[in-house]
């Protein structure tokens, strides 16, 4: 017999190959029927996969993460089938889950997919779907697999087993269609109720543009016809708030082929938002005691070495350049250049906690497949900062951080958030971590404490810390629920050691001090990516780049409506004149259009009356006003960032 702890801490025991589905049934028929798969000591499992010794237990379902990511992954799976019965020869690459649905990449040879084709293989998958076939799972070794692969002559299946050894190669077989796969999978296809194919793209075989392009099907699947109605639905509108369109439209940002992929020049408009961004943190910072540091966008191979990012973060730098026998590199992180600050003179407890901040470029090797809008660039601009402190004050300066995060939420109107406690991988000491086991595990605990204490919503993931230490993950959702990875905040045990960062405790001794790397505002371009997408485009007065737009009835009142302007410039109110020959009515649809928050209407009525008439965003008419009365509201809405 073998004991399975279950989460309540409930020990029950079952015969040695019982499956994750068998206990469920055990537990209840009902929750049977939820069971996508099942959390084995921490691992994802099929839920029909057999336990043969002592384990914990997490039964998972739709609403679980792992269950989603497992449900979604299979339906690549069924995707590929019904790819394969349509497309003969077809090759396949890999097909993972993402953030919401999965996506196979296949070579098609000289075959070009459509959109017809897409609802072909819609009404393919369902058919497949129902007939519930089960998803079986094969170890099998390695000579096998190469064998398997070479009758078919698919060089990608071949090009991932060159990495495989004999043990960890497996199969997954349902229906007609059998892939290299190391699961998990959902336990039959009858699950799959609802699905879509939603988009068409091309991708290089391993995220290379010298490689061959292969096509991309993207696709998300439901347990039922109501979730995915509700999806369509929200897809739509986030269509609508897709912040490429709206940074077009908007004349936020562009791009250039000459510039490069993922290299943003920012628009007029967008260097608004960026400024107004920068002065809320330079406000919000210096208030909280940070100390504003700038640095250069190169150094010296040797400083990378020193920190340890070459070799663990090396793949996501740029090549180096050399000059006098001497490699340079682009900065990836700003955290290297502070450390040489803090170690550039003498540091005492009293000047602890030192905090150094830095609207820092960051230059990243994205691979071309994975760059996307303003999400994915290669030159970024972080919101930076590092705090260097005792053990004694780390609890309070974590808090802080969090409680900035928070105060941050509150005046974007973000009110759905997660902090994503990000772990090492014991199994990856040494080669993704540094190899510290007691240091992991003693950080680890400092950083669940700081959060349980402070009573900050917070979730464990194994496997994603930084390579000097564990880090939290912001996780928020926009006002459409579409969910983004905002900023971090990470504790580093190892760099103060690496740089030899000391200062003097109180008994006068050298101490080495811990290390809070954060970013609440993450970057300008993630960050406005997601603004644009949560607001619509239509941004709060404070930071919508035109703030009032002066639409004069018709030229005769265009002295008053320049004087109306020049009052509102000296005011600092970011403001133009519509002075088109142009009906009102067109005038009105145009601003409201673009965005701006405010319209003040200039006519024969306001202008006897050295009034104007004001409209709102999303308000409408809000009647006639006295110029400095309605300057002096804006100018307190403006303040308060309310």
């Amino acid at each position: 017999m073998i004991k399975i702890t279950l989460p309540d801490g409930a020990v029950r025991e079952y015969r040695e190959g019982t499956s994750s589905l068998e206990i469920a049934k055990s537990i209840s028929e009902g929750l049977a029927r939820k069971i996508i798969a099942a959390s084995v000591n921490g691992e994802v499992w099929d839920a029909t996969r057999p336990i043969q010794t002592d384990a914990s237990l997490k039964l998972l379902t739709w609403n679980d993460p792992e269950g989603k990511s497992t449900f979604w992954h299979s339906t690549a799976h069924l995707m590929a089938e019904a790819v394969e019965s349509i497309f003969p020869g077809v090759k396949f690459w890999v097909g993972p889950a993402v953030e919401n649905g999965f996506y196979y990449d296949m070579d098609l040879g000289d075959r070009q997919i459509t959109e017809e084709d897409l609802r072909k293989l819609e009404v393919k998958m369902a058919e497949l779907a129902a007939k519930q076939n089960p998803y079986i799972r094969t170890s099998i070794s390695k000579a096998d697999a190469i064998h398997f692969f070479q009758e078919k002559g698919d060089e990608y299946k071949l090009d991932l087993l060159e990495h495989l050894q004999d043990g960890e190669i497996t199969f997954y077989s349902q229906g007609s269609f059998t892939d290299l796969c190391r699961g998990p999978h959902i336990p039959d296809t009858g699950f799959i109720k609802a699905l879509k194919l939603t988009n068409i793209a091309g991708a290089y075989w391993k995220g290379d543009e010298k490689n061959k392009q292969l096509t991309r099907i993207y696709g998300v699947s439901f347990p039922s016809k109501k979730e995915l109605d509700e999806y369509l639905l929200m897809l739509e509108e986030a269509k609508k708030r897709d912040h490429r369109k709206l940074g077009k439209e908007m004349g936020i940002y562009t791009t250039d082929d000459e510039v490069g992929q993922g290299l943003i020049l920012w628009m007029p408009n967008g260097t608004i938002i960026i400024e107004e961004l920068e002065k809320l943190a330079k406000e919000t910072e210096q208030a909280a005691g940070y100390h504003r540091v700038v640095t250069p966008h190169i150094a010296k191979e040797s400083l990378y070495l020193t920190s340890g990012h070459l070799p663990y973060y090396q793949e996501s730098m740029y090549p180096p350049m050399e000059l006098d026998g001497t490699k340079y590199y682009l900065k990836s992180m700003n955290c290297p250049h502070h450390h040489k600050i803090f170690a550039a003179e003498p540091r005492s407890y009293k000047e602890l906690p030192l905090r150094l901040a830095e609207y820092g470029t960051c230059y990243r090797y994205e691979q071309s497949g994975e760059l996307f809008g303003l999400m994915r660039v290669r030159c970024l601009h972080m919101n930076d900062a590092h705090i260097y402190c005792s053990k004694e004050d780390f609890a309070q300066e974590f808090r802080s951080v969090n409680e900035m995060y928070l105060k941050y939420f509150k005046i974007f109107g973000i009110d759905k958030y997660v902090m994503r406690l990000s772990l090492h991988d014991p199994a990856n000491l040494g080669k993704k971590y540094i190899n510290e086991p007691q240091l992991w595990l003693e950080t680890e605990a400092m950083v669940r404490k700081a959060l349980l204490e402070s009573n900050t919503p917070f979730v464990e993931v194994t496997g994603e810390g930084a390579f000097y230490g564990p880090k939290i993950d912001v996780q928020i959702w926009s006002a459409i629920g579409r969910e983004f990875t905002l900023a971090t905040n990470q504790v580093d045990f190892a760099q103060g050691r690496r740089f030899k960062l000391e200062y003097t405790n109180r008994e006068n001794q050298p101490e080495t001090p811990l290390i809070i790397h954060r970013a609440p505002l993450g970057t300008h371009e993630r960050f406005i990516g997601f603004l644009l997408e949560h607001y619509a485009g239509k941004f709060p007065l404070w930071l919508a780049p035109q703030q009032v737009k002066v639409l004069p009835i018709s030229d005769k009142y265009m002295e008053y409506a320049q004087t109306v302007l020049e009052s509102l410039k000296n005011a600092d109110i970011r403001a133009a004149i519509d002075d088109r020959s142009e009906k009102i009515g067109k005038k009105i649809r145009d601003t409201e259009l673009a965005r701006v928050p405010f319209m003040l209407i200039i006519g024969e009525k306001e202008m006897d009356a050295k009034q104007v008439s004001v409209r709102r965003q999303g308000k409408g008419d809000l009647g006639a006003q006295e110029l400095d009365s309605f300057i002096k509201e804006l100018k307190t809405e403006i303040k308060l960032r309310s």
